[in-house]
């Protein structure tokens, strides 16, 4: 499947190069209407040639209808996950899979806001996160405990053997009205601590 779809990038590009030279030709009137003219009667002068052109057109349609096929095909194999049972196939979309990862996010206190991004690939599952977290927390510890339950919440509600790949960014560290709240209070208490504070030397 991997050959096929390297050649099918390969006849992409080639196509739309062949095009691309073909307009600056035209651009810079490399190629006078009599000579596309005379191309045109060349082709068309006898029956083999018409032949051969009408079969590469037919093959050419064909090859771009099986390659749109594949490609289709894999993106939509890539937006779920299959797994059979004794009852036959199951598969499961991913952005459910997404959903469940952002519960997570009302069950772990210092995360304050958690965006999932889950892909199906043949190294297993990747789930790569977006968090941000709150000031209290520590980061090391938080991510490494937010792998082990986002792991095991997939594997319990799945029930996949498939490798379990978890990716956190940590997008923005936030600071709680709570915490802004203290900070003031306490400058406000420091103020009114020190005597004549609020005057300057003469």
């Amino acid at each position: 499947m991997k050959f096929f779809t390297v050649l099918g990038i390969v006849f992409y590009v080639a196509v739309i190069m062949i095009i691309g030279l073909s307009l600056i030709v035209f651009s810079f009137n490399l190629l006078l209407p009599s000579d596309i003219n005379n191309l045109l009667v060349l082709a068309q002068s006898s029956t083999n040639s018409r032949i051969v052109m009408g079969l590469s057109g037919l093959i050419l349609i064909l090859i771009s209808f099986s390659f749109a096929q594949i490609i289709l095909g894999k993106f939509q194999r890539e937006k779920t996950i299959a797994f059979n049972t004794p009852g036959g196939q199951v598969t499961i979309s991913l952005s459910a899979v997404e959903d469940l990862i952002r519960r997570l996010a009302g069950v772990i206190s210092e995360v304050k806001e958690l965006r999932p991004n889950v892909i199906a690939s043949k190294k297993g599952i990747i789930v790569q996160m977006r968090v941000v977290l709150r000031s209290e927390a520590n980061i090391p510890e938080l991510t490494d405990r937010l792998q082990e339950m986002t792991k095991a919440k997939i594997q319990e509600v799945l029930g996949v053997d498939e490798q379990i790949i978890i990716r956190i960014h940590v997008a923005k560290i936030s600071h709680d009205e709570k915490d802004n709240r203290k900070k003031k209070d306490f400058e406000q208490e420091e103020r009114s601590a020190v005597p004549f504070g609020g005057y300057g030397r003469a």
